[in-house]
């Protein structure tokens, strides 16, 4: 599949455990694509998809705004991210922020993924600390998580807490003074994003047990 050129808008979608369909969904234009990484960029305000649930209802998708500038940064084959993120006043950096999920898989109108609940919080003077690992571990307890898949996402943190610790890319600063070109505007979610087939992750079913949880 073809890469897409930097500008280019996106779409970067979560794609359900429990049944493999189209969820938390968000518009992003890239900034880079290479063989080594993928870089999108998400501003204040976009509108995205998030699961809500009214009371008594199943839950749905619902339009929602993005609360804070990021820039996502995913590595092929790898089972997290990093999100670069900055806030007003002044545009300042406010964090580096670890998300565990799924390596992600191309499609023709963007990227596929899911969210493995872990988080790390990495602070601009390299404090860190774990978000959501309670959440984490009572996926694992529950059976949502297999034991195996378990161990995987824990051993994929261990690596990225000795990248932090020692200030090893993208950790190391390099892209803390990165601003979008002038002329981008806020993206949309494109034509499709919930009607193109999701690109499922091929082990899932080592990772996750379908009837438990999504």
């Amino acid at each position: 599949m073809n890469r897409f050129e930097p500008g280019a808008v996106v779409a970067l979608r979560y794609i359900t455990r429990a049944d493999s369909t189209v969820g938390m969904s968000w518009p992003a234009r890239v900034v880079a694509d290479t063989d080594a990484l993928v870089a999108l960029w998400i501003p204040a305000g976009a509108e995205y998809r998030a699961w809500h649930r009214p009371p008594g209802e199943p839950r749905r998708l619902v339009p929602t705004r993005w609360r804070r500038e990021t820039l996502r940064l995913m590595f092929p084959g790898a089972a997290h991210s990093v999100w670069c993120s900055w806030e007003d006043p002044g545009r300042r950096f406010r964090m580096y922020y670890v998300n565990f999920e799924e390596p992600f898989r191309r499609t023709a109108i963007g990227f596929d993924t899911n969210d493995h609940a872990l988080d790390i919080v990495v602070w601009p003077d390299f404090r860190w600390e774990w978000k959501d690992l309670d959440e984490f571990e009572a996926l694992v307890a529950s059976g949502v998580f297999t034991p195996d898949f378990a161990r995987a996402v824990r051993a994929e943190a261990g690596g990225v807490i000795t990248a932090i610790e020692r200030r090893a890319a993208p950790f190391d600063g390099g892209w803390v003074g990165w601003q979008p070109p002038a002329e981008w505007t806020v993206p949309e979610l494109p034509a499709g994003w919930d009607t193109v087939p999701p690109a499922p992750w091929e082990r899932r079913l080592w990772a996750y047990r379908p009837d438990r949880g999504r």
